[in-house]
């Protein structure tokens, strides 16, 4: 059995995948592994992303299943499931060998890969859309946009898309805390994503603007004044929004 070893990221899978190909390897026989867990009896392969070659990768995909399903292989692989690189591995696999119309990989979910990998889409792009309607950005004093969440899912680059496309003039930058990850779009820029521990630091201890607290006092007091106290049903309001995410949208927060 044979393990390639790689980054947990869409551009290191690629490159397992690429050199999987490259190696003329056995497919049933193959892992692609982003954790350290050793598995008995393999011989195992460590792989440094390369990027050209996970260019290579990525344009076949998208040329042979479609922008749709090249978009939900990525989103499966931002879930925090140690196999889900396999998975994705295997109904690459699959899908080349079978040849799928594009934007129908997945509906082949007869395949136990298929099958795990459209579940793994599914949950991380219901995380998303969760992100992109739950959102809060706040002014802070010099005028950038800023908003923090904690996404079980690594969907940051997929949120900061949507956002440059909706904000292209702002400044804004998101925070994806369980992963200490900033993503930043610089007004008219391209967005890009940071681990800087200066930056971070810089954007938690700037303080808010007057115009931002004036309008979230505002906000909350007209969520305040259209609630029907009669009509509340706490359980139907955490399922319509976990939890997990009111704790970082303004109309839950308790201080100004």
């Amino acid at each position: 059995m044979r393990v390639y070893q790689c980054e947990d990221s869409l551009e290191g899978v690629c490159t397992a995948i690429y050199r999987a190909y490259e190696d003329h390897a056995e497919h049933r026989d193959t892992w692609i592994r982003v954790d350290k867990e050793l598995m008995l009896f393999g011989e195992y392969i460590p792989v440094e992303t390369d990027l050209e070659r996970a260019e290579k990768v990525m344009r076949t995909l998208r040329r042979r299943f479609g922008q749709k399903d090249y978009e939900s292989l990525g989103l499966a692989l931002t879930t925090p499931v140690p196999e889900k690189a396999q998975a994705v591995y295997q109904t690459v696999v699959y899908g080349l060998r079978a040849g799928p119309l594009p934007g129908h990989l997945l509906d082949h979910q007869t395949d136990q890969y298929v099958l795990q990998t459209f579940q793994l889409a599914k949950k991380a792009g219901r995380e998303y859309g969760q992100l992109r309607e739950f959102l809060r950005f706040r002014e802070l004093d010099r005028g950038i946009l800023y908003a923090e969440n904690a996404p079980k899912c690594h969907v940051l680059p997929y949120v900061m898309v949507h956002f440059a496309d909706r904000f292209p003039q702002e400044d804004f930058a998101i925070r994806d805390i369980g992963r200490e990850l900033l993503g930043v779009h610089p007004a008219g820029g391209e967005w890009y994503l940071t681990d800087s521990e200066q930056l971070l630091l810089a954007l938690r201890q700037a303080g808010y603007s007057a115009r931002e607290m004036a309008y979230e006092e505002l906000f909350r007091y007209f969520c305040h004044k259209i609630a029907i106290r009669e009509r509340r049903n706490i359980g139907l309001q955490n399922q319509m929004m976990p939890k997990r995410f009111q704790k970082y949208t303004i109309e839950f927060a308790k201080n100004p």
